[in-house]
């Protein structure tokens, strides 16, 4: 089969389109004939070593999300039969890249993967598993702060997949969101029911004070200065320490897969509960260029990978 591995840590130069060996179901495991998978920051930060636990050795392959079809199930393995379509989430953090998305094939646990809703293609499942999950549990830590209904928050990156996301999820929880747009991407953000809009060219000192931040991007001290003292701001990287003569909780969102969590969530976008959106396609032979334009930034939406 076809795959692609980092050679080396650095840009996307390193990434390399190689013949690697079929992999084979083990108890508990399918195979999955990969029809897209979703390139995020994250695999851009893996090629180059600026990643949590440290840099992973060369050659790996990078990617979380994967979207296809089960070609083949191993050994005492109930849940899926072949031809089942499925969504999941590689848990990269585990693997570190052996496997990784980025293949026609991949040998995944049943335990990454849920069914995918019929009426709901490959390519926009694909942008859903790393995406919605990491903007729900970010959010679930905000619950924790016990705010009062109707209390605000302002989501940053809303035009992002993390921040859109968390901007859906903080509306259907009740709250009032504030969410920051990128350059004329206000409408979209709008759309996703955000109460206010905010402009990425917005001083953040000026909005609110509000409750909750949820820094998706995260820009850190520039969030900070919304939320009002006691209050709770969430990172999905880690950020600079609040004075802590203010009192705000800081949290940092780190992804866990949930299975059960994943289900539903696949199943509100196939719904049409929430919303997602891909910017562009690229076979995946292409994945350094796919690389170059996630780092060039300005995308309007995920940029997706497809095999076949």
């Amino acid at each position: 089969m076809l795959g692609v591995v980092a050679a080396a840590l650095g840009g996307p130069e390193v990434l390399q389109v190689t013949e690697l060996p079929e992999p084979e179901a083990r108890p508990g495991q399918v195979v999955v004939r990969i029809r897209a998978v979703c390139v995020h920051p994250a695999d851009v930060a893996a090629t180059t070593g600026e990643i949590p636990r440290g840099p992973v050795p060369p050659p790996f392959s990078p990617g979380w999300d994967i979207a296809g079809e089960v070609a083949s199930v191993g050994p005492d393995t109930a849940d899926f039969g072949v031809g089942d379509r499925v969504v999941g989430m590689i848990p990269w953090y585990l693997t570190r890249g052996n496997p990784g998305g980025y293949a026609e094939f991949v040998a995944a646990d049943t335990d990454w993967l849920v069914r995918l809703p019929d009426g709901l293609d490959f390519v926009s499942a694909a942008t859903v598993p790393l995406n919605a999950q990491s903007a729900h549990q970010g959010l679930s830590l905000v619950s924790l702060a016990m705010l009062p209904a109707g209390s605000s928050i302002l989501v940053t990156g809303a035009s992002g997949g993390v921040g859109g996301f968390a901007t859906q999820l903080a509306v259907q929880s009740g709250y009032r969101v504030l969410a920051q747009a990128s350059h004329d991407d206000e409408q979209w953000v709008h759309g996703l029911g955000a109460h206010e809009v905010v402009s990425r060219s917005v001083d953040l000192s000026t909005v609110g004070p509000v409750a909750a931040v949820f820094d998706a991007i995260p820009v850190g001290e520039a969030a900070a200065a919304a939320v009002e003292d006691r209050g709770i701001v969430v990172a999905t990287r880690p950020t600079p320490a609040i004075v802590p003569a203010r009192g705000v909780r800081q949290e940092l969102q780190l992804i866990r897969l949930d299975r059960e969590l994943l289900a539903d969530l696949v199943g509100q976008v196939a719904a049409g509960r929430l919303r997602t959106r891909v910017a562009v396609t690229m076979p995946l032979t292409e994945a350094a260029e796919a690389h170059r334009r996630v780092l060039a930034g300005g995308l309007r939406g995920k940029l997706v990978l497809t095999v076949g």
